[in-house]
């Protein structure tokens, strides 16, 4: 029998998808000893211990069946509470809520439910890396709209005006933003907003980091104003803040209608998020808010460390206000952003990710998680002068 070696038979979509650059460097990382890593966005700290019960008693009762294919009904009741809670939107539990496998499910079914062929999707950048991926797996367009550090890595509200045609359909938000930790603003959001409303237009909103702000209050895009909510779809999950990346829960609130088109593709997809982890969520959500409190104040005592370190080695870093990474313009080196991830890596092993891998405006600079701990910050720290006393 021939066996199929090549990409011929490859769909288009996905034969032109270049691989995660977020990936890449942690993958090299991998097969090297002594490397801290500041690549991957994952806190390190281990889920809560009674967060961890709640999912050992789930398998001990025999909670090992399906859910319904929108998730426990007590789990969306649980997250719909919690967004009334911190941003006083109201949600229906029953029609307007699907639990899913991680924000990266969510992403996926909201843009394969709403996009034709063709459809254009407005994208902020820099963004996670999934975004225009996904976009062009559901068959759209992606139209990246770089921000800058020198305004603050807001999205340029103008410049998004200017990007729409009769075939967008999305506008794409996603803030506390990953990789810059930028934040955006009441006023920035609300005239996006407004505008999706004129030319009558789909936000999506990527809040996953929604819980992770320091000196700043989040602004939840659908609790905006009740126009806006019926356009928006809101992506969340409990990765970041409870450290529950492993659990793979997270959840998509809007309109019914949509949501119920999204729930269509799960069900054929994925059929349902993990009973296990659907109980665990349950005590994070009713329960957790002392853990996350915690773990907020580290990660804010770890940015402070990484801002001020980072622009005392001449890498002049935008303060991050959201999320738990630093985003240093790496001019001072010489290098382009590849080749300065590769240096540092190989020299000094640090591994960061190349602003390029972001989408555009990131071309220049490299993103640091500091989701590690604080004295592997510091030693990243010294790693990284030495380098910049060779280069800078």
């Amino acid at each position: 029998m021939q066996e199929i070696s090549d990409t011929r038979y490859l769909a288009r979509s996905v034969a032109g998808l270049k691989p995660s650059g977020i990936r890449k460097f942690f993958d090299i990382a991998a097969t090297m000893k002594d490397v801290i890593s500041l690549g991957i966005g994952e806190p390190d700290f281990t889920t809560p211990e009674p967060i961890l019960d709640a999912g050992m008693r789930s398998l001990r009762n025999g909670q090992t069946h399906y859910t319904s294919n929108s998730g426990k009904l007590d789990v969306r009741q649980a997250v719909v509470d919690n967004l009334k809670r911190l941003y006083g939107v109201s949600y229906d539990p029953v029609n307007e809520v699907v639990i899913t496998v991680g924000v990266s499910e969510a992403l996926y079914l909201v843009m394969t439910a709403l996009l034709d062929p063709g459809d254009e999707v407005i994208i902020p950048t820099p963004c996670f890396v999934s975004y225009q991926a996904e976009v062009i797996l559901a068959g759209g367009v992606p139209v990246e709209i770089p921000s800058r550090m020198e305004d603050n890595f807001q999205m340029d509200p103008e410049r998004i005006r200017a990007a729409i045609t009769p075939r967008t359909k999305v506008i794409f938000v996603g803030y506390p933003n990953n990789p810059t930790g930028a934040v955006a603003t009441h006023q920035v959001l609300k005239q996006v907003a407004e505008m999706a409303i004129e030319h009558d237009l789909i936000i999506v909103s990527d809040e996953i980091y929604d819980r992770l702000v320091y000196d700043f209050a989040h602004v939840c895009v659908p609790a905006l104003g009740d126009e806006i909510r019926k356009r928006t779809i809101l992506l969340g999950g409990l990765s970041k803040a409870y450290a529950m990346t492993g659990w793979r829960i997270g959840y998509a609130c809007g309109p019914a209608d949509i949501i119920k088109g999204m729930v269509r593709i799960h069900q054929y997809t994925i059929m349902s998020a993990p009973t296990t982890a659907q109980d665990a969520a349950l005590e994070a959500l009713n329960n957790g808010e002392k853990h996350v409190q915690q773990m907020v104040a580290e990660f804010d005592r770890r940015r402070r460390l990484i801002f001020n370190g980072l622009n005392r080695l001449g890498l002049t870093t935008f303060e991050p206000r959201g999320a738990f990474y630093a985003f240093p313009r790496i001019a001072a080196s010489g290098m382009d952003d590849e080749t300065f991830a590769e240096k540092l890596l190989q020299e000094e092993r640090v591994a960061v990710v190349p602003g390029n891998a972001f989408g555009l405006g990131g071309d220049g600079f490299v993103r640091c998680s500091y989701a590690t701990s604080y004295e592997k910050l510091e030693e990243a720290l010294r790693r990284m002068e030495k380098f910049m006393n060779r280069y800078g």
